[in-house]
């Protein structure tokens, strides 16, 4: 029998190149890092680094949440405490350089490396010399570009990718910044891609204002029959990750 749309599915129901408990588990995560924002809105008057993650929710869900154990994640702007709710086995490093020594120094152990831009020009050096590093020596970092664009069809700014003779040394690709399943999608197929030795990725998340990531993610849900009232602030993010890599 054939059961009605208007039902809501168990988690472990319906087909998906992501299982529903994985998905329902970013959506939690996002909703965390979205209190976590509003909180230190609401008490302090000038602006936090807890702000700046409001709406980038799904870039920085979608591009963390399949890192495992001593992959390092620098998130710039945003405070270390998003990261370790969306993905508390990551190490959170303090900066570029930093960061680009420990890639050089984990190439072998097949370890990610996670940068975020922070969109202010003067760390745009820093950026550009790790991304450059990073190509010149094929190491396995992961670079996400943030841009907030007026229309999810504006152009993103253009970014200076280094090249080789034959080429550019890294590949580029362009993701909607406020689907986190797109982000998800993307960054588990970079981070296959480092792991391998192919050197790093990076990923331009072009963000729209008007669209919200948490909306959309709940009508993604929905529309696969799945509910996200049943989440719990207790929700474990990473209980779907581990119950995946179980099976």
């Amino acid at each position: 029998m054939t059961k009605p749309k208007s039902e809501i599915a168990p988690a472990e129901e319906g087909f998906s190149l992501i299982p529903n408990r994985k998905l329902l588990a970013m959506y939690a995560a996002m909703l965390q890092c979205r209190r976590m924002a509003e909180s230190s809105r609401q008490q302090s008057k000038t602006r936090s680094p807890a702000d700046s993650i409001l709406g980038c929710e799904a870039a920085a869900v979608g591009a963390t949440f399949d890192l495992g154990p001593r992959d390092t994640v620098v998130p710039r702007l945003w405070p270390d405490a998003a990261f370790k709710a969306i993905n508390p086995s990551v190490v959170v490093a303090s900066g570029f350089a930093l960061a680009a020594r420990s890639a050089l120094a984990n190439k072998e152990n097949q370890q990610i490396t996670l940068l975020f831009s922070s969109g202010k020009a003067g760390s745009q050096s820093s950026w550009l010399k790790a991304l450059t590093v990073a190509a010149e020596r094929d190491l396995p970092i992961l670079f996400v570009s943030l841009e907030r664009q007026a229309n999810s069809r504006s152009h993103a700014k253009v970014v200076a990718i280094p090249l080789k003779k034959n080429g550019y040394a890294v590949p580029f690709i362009s993701v909607d910044g406020n689907d986190v399943v797109a982000v998800y999608r993307v960054a588990s197929e970079a981070i296959t891609h480092a792991r391998k030795g192919n050197g790093p990725t990076l990923i331009d998340c072009r963000l729209s204002p008007p669209d919200d990531p948490l909306e959309n993610m709940k009508k993604y849900l929905v529309g696969k029959g799945l509910d996200p009232a049943i989440l719990a602030p207790s929700v474990n993010p990473h209980f779907a990750k581990r119950r995946t890599r179980s099976q």
